[in-house]
């Protein structure tokens, strides 16, 4: 029975490493969205600093470990076999829980996520023991710390709107005094403007650090916490007067060092705060194992976990392997960097593609803010709406600077982000209030964009409807991560260690799953990045035929093969093969549209001898939007059609279908093969354009034979909205794949020079 339990503990901690591999690359966010957003130094020196802050922190988490062990149920209301279940039901479900999470790019709160795993889990095997007693179930809340759940909810949602206020209204008050053009104001008070945040920082890393520490004796800390007061006036005293006198010697940028030294704050609070909810449950299982074996008992139901409830004293060894491997998955995790990535889109302070499309609540919010912002402009003196709004106009951008290289937002509202999380961190604890440092960090981002205008007419919809996408995963986090601890924990006691393997090669299949989603994701999403670049690099030196003769390629050589699935799946019913069409088809649409949204971009990166090129290349992604639109619109309601299990087409509806399709292909090959040598001969032209009048007769022919059949009451109403709609795109097709044909020649032959033909 040892044996297996002894087991038990290997696993724990095997689950412990991938808890900590999947927690940091969730958390990674919390401490690193600043200093990356601003880009306030290399890549490589922020890792480093954050590497620092985590290893400090992770000797800091002694203290916190008690939350794992008595935080959420009464130990002693267990036996040991009954702890052991709640300890490998929580690992696996927060394994799995967080590393979906990573996969789909969405911060969330690892300390939410443990405490209702451990929540779940505990009511489970409580419910078994009820079950198997003669208590009721009213004597739930003998197993259950409810008034610790209870308070955890409610900092929650406490700390979602007051993270979201105070950070929108101090970035406020922080704009209006510094501006976006704060160089010089920066002069005469960003000595003081540093002092304070440095100071606050400061507070905020003994609050946090010296509560957790082997290193601090009882009496510092209560020296600390005596003196309050006296430590933070003479931090920020010192501070002030030392910053300036390194401003005027070496001129020194404040708010470097003051995003630097937050990023190492944040970090070593992550680790000192969050490192209990990747290892505390395994060091708890490993420390009741120890207990059960010193005790000498041979039956593990019949020890109770008393030793739980006390004191235990974790070994600083077990926390800096654990800070080890946090720092190692900082570097190397790519799932990090998505959600860095989710949380910096939506408080980028640039316009670009958004990450997040619009939902009716977005819609409806931006709706009734621009009007109670109508109404409250109406109610201001005309002066002061011009004072305010110069106070926040933006700095241009210096020039020669590519837009993907430019910082999501300035130091200044970097420093406010990190200077205002650590102070709310620090009330929070010193009184003792149960908050993630998730939730306060993202929101506090998130008020400082709204204050700074990041979320603009363009991008609020989306920037918010990204917000709500988040704020609702966390509640997510919290119902699923009960449900999944609650059921783990029912099979694990039902099933024994059949239940405990079963559910561990699930684990591992679904994390090695998402972790090849993830890669291929990754690959597609910088395969498409550096295509961008190299776009745009081509645009830059002049050569954009080449671009676009590419894109063009791409589309015409990918509708006629489209087209032919459609008309095969129509046929024969094949509802597989039209929805591979339509996934296709909707890829296509999304490559058009994201080369027409960087229309803007590539314009203004023309060259000056060059200009004229910009209507052509205008037109000619037109007319590539229009073509993806039409193809989209034949896929779409063909498998709309046969999913909703219509009628089948008349065999005279197939052939003429097959007829189309069949010409369709030889038109586009044609267009192809012109586009690819670039031939664009008399003779060449006419023959493409002869086939394509062929194409247009027969569409024109066919929409007669349908006319003919309704009338004959052949068809029904469905089968003729369908084909009748199939015959009109497929002529917008051909039509625009024709003046696709003639852009790109009056593009070449003319090099340049713009036709009067009407295209």
């Amino acid at each position: 029975m040892d044996n297996f339990y002894l087991i038990i503990v290997v696993v724990l901690f095997a689950l412990a490493i991938s808890d900590l591999i999947v927690g940091v690359s969730n958390d990674a966010v919390n401490f690193l969205n600043s200093a990356f957003g601003s880009k306030v130094a290399p890549r490589w020196v922020i890792l480093i600093i954050a590497s620092l802050g985590i290893l400090v922190g992770a000797t800091f988490s002694s203290g916190m470990m008690e939350v794992a062990r008595k935080g959420i149920f009464h130990p002693d209301q267990f036996y040991f076999a009954e702890i052991m279940i709640i300890f490998v039901a929580v690992m696996l479900t927060d394994i799995l829980l967080l590393d979906f999470y990573n996969t789909i790019g969405l911060p969330t709160s690892t300390t939410v996520s443990i405490v209702f795993e451990l929540l779940g889990a505990a009511v489970a095997v409580a419910i078994v023991k009820i079950m198997n007693s003669d208590e009721t179930l009213l004597e739930l809340g003998n197993y259950i710390n409810s008034a610790k759940a209870l308070a955890i909810i409610t900092g929650i949602l406490l700390s979602v709107v007051i993270a979201f206020t105070a950070g929108a209204l101090v970035q406020y008050i922080t704009r209006l005094i510094f501006t976006y053009k704060y160089d010089k104001r920066f002069k005469y008070l960003g000595a003081i403007f540093g002092g304070f945040a440095i100071t606050a920082i400061t507070y905020f890393i003994l609050i946090k650090g010296a509560k957790g520490s082997s290193f601090i004796t009882k009496e510092t800390l209560t020296w600390i916490k005596s003196n309050t007061f006296l430590i933070i006036a003479t931090c920020f005293i010192g501070w002030t007067v030392l910053l300036q006198l390194l401003v005027w010697l070496v001129r020194l940028n404040i708010l470097k060092v003051i995003v630097l030294i937050g990023t190492f704050a944040l970090a070593m609070a992550f680790a000192g705060n969050d490192l209990v909810n990747f290892i505390g449950v395994p060091l708890a299982g490993f420390k009741s194992f120890q207990a059960f074996v010193a005790s000498g008992s041979s039956d593990p139901y019949g020890l109770t976990m008393d030793m739980l409830a006390g004191k235990v004293h974790t070994e600083t060894y077990l926390l800096l392997i654990a800070g080890i491997v946090m720092t190692v998955t900082l570097w190397f995790s790519k799932k990090a960097r998505t959600v860095t990535e989710t949380e910096l889109s939506l408080s980028n302070q640039n316009e670009g593609d958004e990450r997040f499309g619009s939902s009716f609540f977005g819609r409806l919010i931006v709706r009734r803010s621009l009007s109670a912002n109508s109404t409250f402009k109406n109610i201001l003196p005309a002066s002061v709406k011009t004072g305010i709004q110069n106070r926040f106009k933006k700095a241009e951008a210096p020039a020669g600077i590519d837009k993907k290289d430019m910082p999501a937002f300035d130091m200044i509202r970097a420093s406010v982000n990190l200077t205002v999380a650590s102070i709310l961190i620090a009330i929070g604890t010193s009184l003792k209030l149960p908050l993630s440092t998730t939730y306060v960090t993202f929101m506090v981002a998130m008020g400082t964009s709204l204050a700074d205008r990041a979320w603009g007419r363009d991008s609020a919809v989306y920037r918010i409807t990204g917000v709500l996408t988040v704020i609702g995963g966390w509640f997510f986090t919290a119902l699923s991560a009960f449900t999944v601890a609650f059921i783990f924990a029912n099979l694990i006691s039902w099933f024994g260690s059949i239940a405990i393997f079963g559910l561990l090669a699930l684990a591992i299949f679904f994390v090695v799953r998402s972790h090849i989603f993830h890669k291929k994701k990754t690959n597609a999403t910088d395969l498409e990045e550096n295509t961008d670049e190299e776009d745009a690099s081509i645009i830059i030196k002049g050569e954009i035929f080449e671009q676009l003769t590419h894109a063009v390629a791409v589309v015409t050589t990918k509708i006629p093969k489209v087209y032919g699935k459609i008309v095969t799946g129509l046929a024969y019913e094949e509802r597989t093969n039209l929805k591979e069409s339509l996934k296709k088809v909707r890829k296509l649409d999304k490559e058009a549209k994201a080369l027409k949204d960087q229309v803007p971009f590539v314009v203004q990166k023309l060259a000056e001898d060059s200009i004229t090129t910009g209507p052509f290349y205008v037109q000619l992604l037109d007319y590539l939007r229009e073509i993806a639109h039409s193809i989209n619109f034949i896929a779409e309601p063909a498998f709309d059609y046969v999913d909703n299990n219509h009628k089948s087409l008349v065999p005279e509806q197939i052939e003429e279908l097959n007829t189309i399709q069949a010409k369709l292909e030889d038109f586009f090959k044609t267009i192809n093969r012109l586009l690819q040598d670039n031939n664009y001969d008399l003779d060449q032209i006419e023959k493409a354009f002869a086939k394509q009048k062929d194409l247009l007769t027969s569409l024109r022919k066919f929409r007669k034979e349908q006319i003919r059949r309704i009338k004959a009451e052949r068809v029904g109403t469905r089968n003729s909205v369908l084909y009748l709609g199939i015959i009109n795109e497929t002529k917008n097709l051909v039509l625009y794949s024709g003046n696709l044909l003639k852009a790109s020649r009056d593009f070449t032959t003319m090099n340049g020079e713009e036709t009067d033909e009407d295209l």
